[in-house]
């Protein structure tokens, strides 16, 4: 019989379909990946063309050349210039598309996947995410940060060259602020931290673990709101993502390394979506928010149903997705 999960700190009810679940291994990607070369010449952010992503705002070099850049995105959804101004007009309510969209480029390398980068790569890109977090919130006109990567055409990617991206809104997200409100209505009602309790009950049951280190837990939700939907949990409390330190920084980088290395050997190098759910830098105190990384593994897609309840159908069980990974070497 099937099950209704509710996913406390998303507020959306899952429908674990046991009826019609798939064992683990048949969400492997069935086509074939095809030869990438290393590099390409129209490429925008391949070695040599460089004058294509001008105004570069971030480095990291060695002696070959540059490991990892950071510019502006060409394509950007928000303005980098202008001012931010509210419009209220009657039912009208606007605000300027001001602030910071940028491009995390990841290696020089067009074919490198994420998941095959050493353990010191992944560790320079967290490094860059967290300099960059924070001068994203520099910026007055941002009020919300978000840091996100889209692997994969069915993940939404437009181009290949392993990159993430960084956007500053001038607004806080509705999704976001809900899970801040619900996060804080759970600590008025018992005291604690939601993110903090669920990691607790996670250690305790085992089941749903994945991975776990010394500040980082990993982890299939028990209302995971698709297959292999996974978070990263830091052990320490902490509301923004900014005050990572620099052990937590290289363990986040083994956690990251580790899950998307289960996820490219056990499901064939699935498309994928992360993104760094975190609240401002100036509230990293806040008592009731715990920052996370979410990893959602593109191997299903919503249809009419979850379009018009809101609710998800996940066909997997998370306590079995979990196992699995647990047991896929590298």
């Amino acid at each position: 019989m099937s099950e209704l999960r509710l996913n406390l700190i998303t507020r959306e009810w899952v429908i674990i379909a046991t009826e019609r679940a798939k064992r683990p291994e048949d969400f492997k990607t069935a086509a074939a990946r095809k030869d990438i070369p290393r590099y390409v010449e129209t490429c925008p952010f391949c070695p040599g063309n460089e004058a294509k992503t001008p105004g570069e705002t971030f480095r990291i070099s060695d002696a070959n050349g540059w490991k990892a850049r950071v510019v502006p995105n060409k394509f950007s959804a928000i303005s980098n210039s202008g001012n931010k101004e509210r419009r209220v007009d009657g039912l009208i309510r606007s605000v300027t598309g001001v602030g910071v969209h940028e491009v995390i480029i990841e290696t020089p390398l067009h074919n490198m996947n994420p998941a095959l980068l050493s353990l010191e790569e992944m560790e320079e890109i967290v490094k860059i995410y967290k300099n960059r977090f924070l001068e994203a919130y520099s910026d007055s006109r941002v009020e919300h940060v978000i840091i996100f990567k889209n692997h994969g055409e069915g993940a939404g990617t437009s181009l290949e060259h392993p990159h993430s991206q960084l956007i500053g809104t001038p607004v806080m997200p509705v999704q976001f602020r809900d899970r801040l409100e619900a996060a804080a209505h759970f600590f008025d009602d018992t005291g604690e931290c939601l993110m903090c309790m669920m990691a607790k009950k996670e250690k305790e049951e085992k089941i749903r673990i994945v991975a776990e280190d010394e500040h980082f837990l990993t982890f299939i939700p028990y209302a995971a709101l698709s297959p292999f939907h996974t978070w990263i949990f830091p052990k320490r409390h902490s509301a923004s993502f900014g005050d990572i330190t620099g052990a937590e920084i290289k363990d986040l980088a083994f956690s990251l390394k580790n899950i998307l290395s289960k996820l490219y050997h056990g499901l064939s190098n699935p498309d994928y979506n992360f993104v760094i759910r975190s609240n401002k830098q100036k509230d990293c105190n806040l008592e009731y928010f715990h920052w996370y990384v979410s990893i959602i593994p593109r191997i299903s897609k919503a249809a009419g149903f979850e379009l018009g309840s809101g609710m998800y159908i996940n066909t997997s069980l998370p306590e079995e997705s979990a196992e699995f990974l647990r047991k896929v070497r590298f």
